[in-house]
């Protein structure tokens, strides 16, 4: 079976691994002529104290001792779960009544909580200050047993 039921496009794909495939003998042709081994130090690359990748090695002077016992290993926890019974202090800062829906500003983190109709225990209205307490909801931290704040 003949090469005539080619389309230019698999002719043109064949000629460009055909003229790949002569690059690379070629290239492998000149460095056997020029004798040039590359050495292992020429492939090593350091890093700085930034972070960023180095053809030169870092200075000795700039070295920091760390004590291995001091490194963390992990995640660190969301302390919110441990607070989810503790009674913070807000500032509401959008409330649509028609959606039933907002966003409290709390005081002491200053994170947003997004906060439902059906949690509020007064009517708020934006920039009232709030009492309330932080669950977990279906997108992230959810206010619950929202009620106007009454210094006592």
């Amino acid at each position: 079976m003949g090469r005539s039921q080619e389309t230019f496009n698999k002719k043109e794909v064949r000629n460009k691994k055909e003229k790949k495939r002569k690059d690379k003998e070629q290239k492998k042709l000149k460095k056997k002529e020029t004798g040039t081994k590359s050495s292992f130090d020429d492939m090593i690359a350091y890093v700085d104290e930034f972070g960023k990748l180095s053809s030169t090695p870092p200075d000795p002077l700039k070295k920091m001792v760390v004590i291995a016992e001091n490194i963390e290993l992990g995640a660190t926890k969301d302390d919110n779960a441990q607070k989810s019974d503790y009674i913070r202090k807000g500032v509401v800062t959008f409330f649509n009544d028609s959606k039933g829906y907002g966003f409290i500003r709390d005081l002491e983190t200053k994170q947003s909580v997004f906060v439902h109709a059906n949690n509020l225990l007064d009517a708020v209205k934006e920039n009232n200050i709030v009492s309330f307490e932080i669950g977990k909801g279906p997108k992230g931290p959810t206010a619950l047993k929202v009620k106007l704040f009454v210094e006592q």
